[in-house]
């Protein structure tokens, strides 16, 4: 039997996503390549995974109605409004099986995170690309965006801050594209998983305002912010009805009893563990700056947020070729190469601690030299 026959026709052929974090496979490799806190799990995780332990023998909460009361209670919203995932990717996962049909368009910003354009061709829907380009310092044109969501799209997705760019757009700006998609019936997929690790993060976040835009969906998750990505735990914030549609398409106990319990703890008691991380990677991102430019690297402008968007073109590598090179220093960043042209020669790569952003420095400016540099 030709099982390739009775695959759907838009899963023949399709890659899987590509993504970074990969370092743990190899040993002793520093990742930067992921965007997760530096400071690491907090040291007092394994006390609360323990203390679930008597929870595992009953099926968990369906309906995660503490950990939603405490999440609610944290943003100053109502638990109605309260969204809880295995993880943002189940929200993501979730938004065009409830609100696209096959065939729809959905508009995304590019680059941006691959589960985005991964999950729509899944569903069918037709992506269509809004290219970032660097004269614009990656940065929303907002009438170049409006212009593609005005030609018949059912939904648009933004990442703040734009993952891999890093670049963080201001709250009046996406509350004018959310309003404008509103008057054209269009609905809006807002990824801020990346945002309370930057200290401007309260001032920025659209999460408050989802009464008002019911065509707002926004997702939030502790994977970066407490640096737990093998504990899936995301969520997200909707008007009432938007999140109600939601909940139908999530599978059935998607989020166990040891995840509710750490995410109540961590989001009710430990918020400022997340702070103290932010205010520390944005001086961090002020150092690694200027040392990299002192050392000749093309950094261009600072970054708004903990990771920094590079092309290496005046280096005359590409980005795989980095990435071996820094590997040689055990150390990874992301290449970007995955997000199709014109990025091939771009890599990420987050901030951390001084001690490890000065390795880092210091195995950039090995590389540079072994360039000729």
């Amino acid at each position: 039997m030709n099982v390739e026959k009775n695959v759907r026709e838009q899963l023949r052929g399709m890659p899987p996503t590509v993504h970074g974090g990969r370092a743990w496979k190899l040993g002793d490799v520093e990742d930067f390549s992921h965007n997760l806190n530096p400071f690491g799990p907090p040291d007092f995780i394994g006390e609360i995974m323990a203390s679930a332990a008597s929870e595992v023998w009953h099926y968990p909460d369906d309906d995660c109605s503490q950990l939603k009361g405490v999440i609610a209670g944290e943003f100053s919203l109502d638990p109605s409004n309260v969204m809880v995932g295995a993880g943002s990717s189940e929200l993501i996962r979730a938004f065009p099986q409830v609100f696209l049909d096959k065939g729809d368009r959905a508009v995304i910003p590019r680059p941006s995170f691959a589960e985005y354009a991964h999950q729509c061709r899944i569903a069918g829907v037709q992506v269509v690309d809004s290219l970032l380009t660097e004269s614009d310092d990656f940065r929303i044109d907002e009438k170049r965006l409006r212009d593609l969501v005005s030609r018949g799209a059912k939904a648009l997705y933004v990442c703040n801050p734009n993952n891999p760019t890093g670049r963080i757009e201001p709250r009046d700006k996406i509350l004018g594209i959310v309003e404008y998609c509103m008057s054209k019936g269009v609905m809006v997929f807002l990824d801020e998983t990346l945002l309370e690790l930057v200290p401007c993060h309260r001032d920025v976040s659209c999460s408050a305002y989802v009464d008002e835009y019911p065509n707002l969906v926004v997702a939030c998750s502790l994977t970066k912010s407490f640096a737990i990505p093998g504990i899936r735990i995301g969520f997200g914030f909707a008007a009432p009805e938007t999140a109600a549609h939601m909940d139908k398409v999530r599978m059935t106990w998607n989020v166990g009893a040891v995840e509710q319990l750490v995410a109540t703890e961590l989001i009710g008691k430990h918020m400022p563990y997340v702070e103290r991380a932010a205010d520390m990677m944005r001086s961090e991102s002020v150092w690694m700056y200027d040392q990299l430019k002192e050392i000749g690297f093309p950094v261009t402008t600072r970054p708004d947020s903990f990771f920094f968007f590079n092309s290496l073109k005046p280096l005359g590598i590409d980005a795989p070729g980095f990435v071996d090179r820094m590997l040689d220093h055990r150390i990874m960043v992301r290449d970007c190469s995955s997000f199709g042209m014109p990025f091939g020669s771009y890599v990420r790569f987050c901030v951390k601690d001084r001690e490890r952003n000065t390795a880092f420095v210091h195995a950039v400016h090995d590389v540079l030299r072994s360039l000729g540099w």
